[in-house]
């Protein structure tokens, strides 16, 4: 009978001592379009949440969102009339920004939205930070295209030397959706190692 001699200290240095994964960073988000937009039914979907259970926000609530290499802890503001107005009390904090619009909505709330979005960009607490633009219910036919909202949006003048992604997304598009979160991590990493620097 043959023994094969085993190095029982690699042995063990490989089960014993990997030591736990290291921590995924945690980035505190603000997510703000107006209602409609599908700002809860694209979070709950990111989270295997039922879709059948989703009910549009009226005040705010918080997720956390977990990807492979970030914890992403999204404050999800309602976006009715009566409730965009109180929207700035809740930035601060944040380290970035969700913006979803309809891409497929009406001429009216379409400009609504630009203005918002238009505000956001230039609020001083949110100005400096990462943007994630979000042209949702890309499956719809009447939906925009990116360019056109690009285009309709100003963004090109108005975002000029910020951190920002346009993106078009749908329910039905989840690899696109995940694709679109994780360039917003990179521009979050991309800031946090700036920061570091300074």
């Amino acid at each position: 009978m043959k023994f094969r001699i085993v190095d029982g200290h690699k042995c063990f240095r490989a089960l014993c001592c990997k030591g736990p994964p290291p921590a995924r960073p945690e980035y505190d988000l603000v997510c703000i379009g107006l209602t409609g937009s599908g700002k809860t039914s694209l979070l709950s979907k990111l989270c295997s949440e039922s879709p059948e259970n989703v009910v549009s926000t009226t005040g705010f609530s918080i997720k956390a969102v977990p990807f492979q290499n970030a914890i992403l802890n999204v404050k999800e503001l309602g976006g009715a009339d009566n409730i965009r107005k109180y929207w700035s009390r809740y930035y601060q904090g944040s380290q970035g920004v969700i913006f979803v619009l309809d891409s497929a909505s009406s001429e009216d709330d379409l400009e609504t939205a630009r203005n918002e979005l238009h505000s956001a960009l230039q609020h001083p607490q949110l100005c400096t930070l990462p943007f994630l633009i979000l042209a949702n219910h890309q499956d719809k036919p009447a939906a925009r295209s990116v360019q056109e909202v690009k285009k309709y949006f100003e963004l090109e003048p108005l975002a000029r030397g910020k951190r920002w992604i346009l993106q078009p997304c749908s329910l039905d598009d989840m690899e696109a959706l995940k694709d679109s979160f994780s360039q917003l991590i990179n521009l979050l990493e991309e800031k946090d190692h700036e920061a570091v620097r300074m």
